[in-house]
This record gives C-alpha cells, sequence and structure tokens, in this order.
C-alpha cells in the first residue's frame, strides 16, 4: 500500500489521505506492465460505450427507450479504469448511471440494448430497464434507481466477501448527489466500525441533477468526509484513464490485506443532461462543456497518449471508431426485432421462493391479486 505521507511537493491533508504522485501513478502495478494490445483495448472498451450512449440517446429520441435513461458521455475513463483492474473475488454495485459499468464487466450491447428496449432479450428480461441492468454472472449487482440506496447493499456485499474469508472487495459507486443521503453515512458508520472492505467511489460530476456541488454540498473535497469514520480516502482526477487504474489498484490492494473500507472521489464530467428529460439549458454554458470536451475528454486524451508511443494510428482509430457504431446499431436492431415480456411472466424474478418452490420455506401469501368473478 501506498504511504499517505508528503508524495510530492504536494502535501496530503491528512493522515488520512492517499495521494500519489505522477511516478507511482507510473510505475502502479496497473499500469507499467500494460501491453500494446491491453492499451488498445481499454481504449476501444471506453470508444464502444461513447457509441452506445450516443445510439441509446438517438432511440430514446425516436420512441423507443420508455422511462429514464441516464447516459455516461464524457465519464468512460472512471468506470473503465476501475473495472479493469478488479481481482477475481471483486463485486460491483452502481446507481442509475449503469451502462458503462456493464458493458465494462462484459456484458453484451445486445442485452443491454434490449432491456432498454424494456424487450425479453434483456439483461432484467425488460423489467428494468436502463436504470436496472444486472450479471450476477459478472458480479455486478445493478443497477439502483433510489439515490443512494446502493450503498447500504454495497457494504452488505463486502461484509459477505469477509464473512466468507475471500480476498475481494466491493466497488459501490455513487454520485456527487448521493453523498448528502443518510443510508450512505449509516453505511459508512458500519464500514468503519466492522472494517468492512468496501470502497466507495464518488464519481463527481460537478452536478446533482441541475444543482452544482458549490450550491449543494458543504466543504470541497467530498471524500474527506470519510474521516469522521476513521476511514482513509482519495481525489483525483477521473478523466486520466490510468491514474484512475493506478488509484484504484491501491485501494484494492488496501482493501485485500486489512479488510477495510476507502472511499475514492474522481472529478469527471457529462456532456449531457443528468437524464434525457433534463434539457440542460439553464445551470451551466455551452462554454464549460465545450472547455472539458476540447482539453479533458476522456477518450481524447487517451488518444494523444496512444499516438505518442506510437499504438494508435488515425487509421486504427477510424476502424475502432467504425466498428463500434456497426455493433451498437447491430444491438439497437437486435432489440427492435426481440419480442416483449409475456404477460404470464410479470410475477416471476420478484420472490425467489415462488420462482423455486420446491426449495421455498416462507408460509403465507407472496402476491395479492384481485379475484374476478
Amino acid at each position: 500500500m501506498v504511504s499517505t505521507k508528503k508524495a510530492s511537493s504536494a502535501q496530503a491533508i491528512s493522515e488520512y489521505q492517499l495521494l500519489l504522485t505522477e511516478k507511482q501513478i507510473a510505475d502502479s502495478e496497473a499500469n507499467k506492465n500494460l501491453s500494446k494490445e491491453e492499451k488498445l483495448d481499454l481504449y476501444r472498451l471506453m470508444v464502444r460505450i461513447r457509441r452506445f450512449e450516443e445510439r441509446s440517446v438517438q432511440a430514446y429520441q425516436q420512441g423507443n427507450i420508455g422511462g429514464f435513461c441516464h447516459t455516461y458521455n464524457g465519464e468512460e475513463s472512471v468506470a473503465v479504469g476501475n473495472l479493469s483492474v478488479l481481482g477475481e473475488h471483486d463485486q460491483v454495485i452502481t446507481a442509475y448511471r449503469d451502462h458503462a459499468h456493464g458493458l465494462s464487466l462484459g456484458m453484451s450491447m445486445n442485452e443491454c440494448m434490449a432491456e432498454m428496449y424494456g424487450k425479453w432479450t434483456g439483461c432484467s428480461k425488460g423489467k428494468g430497464g436502463s436504470m436496472h441492468f444486472f450479471a450476477p454472472d459478472k458480479r455486478f449487482w445493478g443497477g439502483h434507481g433510489i439515490v443512494g440506496a446502493q450503498t447500504p447493499l454495497g457494504l452488505g456485499l463486502a461484509f459477505a466477501l469477509k464473512y466468507k474469508s475471500q480476498k475481494g472487495a466491493c466497488l459501490c459507486y455513487l454520485g456527487d448527489g448521493a453523498v448528502n443521503q443518510g443510508a450512505f453515512y449509516e453505511s459508512l458508520n458500519l464500514a468503519g466500525l466492522w472494517d468492512i472492505p468496501v470502497i466507495y467511489i464518488i464519481e463527481n460530476n460537478g452536478y446533482s441533477m441541475g444543482t452544482s456541488q458549490e450550491r449543494s454540498s458543504a466543504g470541497d473535497i467530498l471524500a474527506q468526509r470519510a474521516e469522521g469514520y476513521g476511514i482513509r480516502w482519495a481525489k483525483a482526477s477521473g478523466n486520466d484513464l490510468f491514474t484512475v487504474r493506478a488509484y484504484t489498484k491501491a485501494a484494492l490492494d488496501y482493501a485485500y490485506e486489512t479488510n477495510k473500507p476507502m472511499i475514492l472521489e474522481f472529478d469527471t464530467y457529462r456532456y449531457r443532461g443528468h437524464s434525457m428529460s433534463d434539457p440542460d439549458q439553464t445551470y451551466r454554458t455551452k462554454d464549460e462543456i465545450a472547455e472539458y470536451r476540447n482539453t479533458k475528454d476522456p477518450i481524447l486524451l487517451v488518444e494523444k497518449r496512444l499516438e505518442k508511443e506510437k499504438i494508435l494510428t488515425e487509421a486504427l482509430k477510424k476502424e475502432i471508431d467504425q466498428e463500434a457504431k456497426k455493433e451498437v446499431n447491430a444491438a439497437a436492431e437486435y432489440a427492435d426485432q426481440s419480442p416483449f415480456p409475456p404477460a404470464e411472466d410479470i410475477q416471476t424474478d420478484i420472490f425467489w421462493e415462488t420462482d423455486n418452490p420446491e426449495d421455498g420455506t416462507s408460509e403465507g401469501t407472496f402476491f395479492f391479486n384481485k379475484v374476478t368473478e
């Protein structure tokens, strides 16, 4: 575990803070020995996520997606950076902006797009939609629509790892607005009290829906609130893929070694509104968005680095982009042609015991259906 003491010309704020130098980021096990192919795969995944989100916006505007839809454009390096360094037993849970996390963990565009279309071939059989992607086989537990509700669930997943003596941690995501929810602080209290290996990742895109952090949250550094619970924390740039990987690897190693929690806060930015119902015309300027897009875009930064390392050419960049567009267009076609869930399936996948009656032990009634004559 990297020391939290003085790390360079910058001084750590307190003994609880993890602060990595540029050299430590470059020399991190997460970055130092990455092959050319691995770097291209990370870049390719970020491009795939960007194109998937753009196609999702188009599908929503065409009326093919109902309900809420929260896109991840501009934040790709956070999910890709975090989830590309996971260990064998690590678990993942997040809130409603969950598309990138699912794709990063290996979910297919077909099952994800079909879910947003409300189709039976979707990852949640069309019952969850955009906010409720699930892939238990990939240790991905959602996708949760209630702000902050995933934080105690992430704590529970991490508790299970410790209880089973498995070397692992749970990465639990939340936004800068969710840090003010009471459930989060109850979770922090138990995590600090019982030494639970949960890593809370704050995806700080600067706005809680349409309210800036300055107007919604006291204090400049949200992750520093961890100190009240005796928990270590770090704050870093979320638009640099390799910085994210280094901090995440350090946090995971710490959790593996100590079974203790940590908070990572990554500064990032979303190009579109909070959701598709947010016109995003009142609380920030076009110049603000353009400045990030032109100087801090996570895909642009990776492109520049890989071009400098003679790994990425213009021709290869175009090829990767065209492949991503082709894949997502095929996914949209797949979703469009897939069937809707049958009516008789409406009460499945709710209570485990109703789907597995031979193994059920509970007594009583699960569903109260109106009887008509």
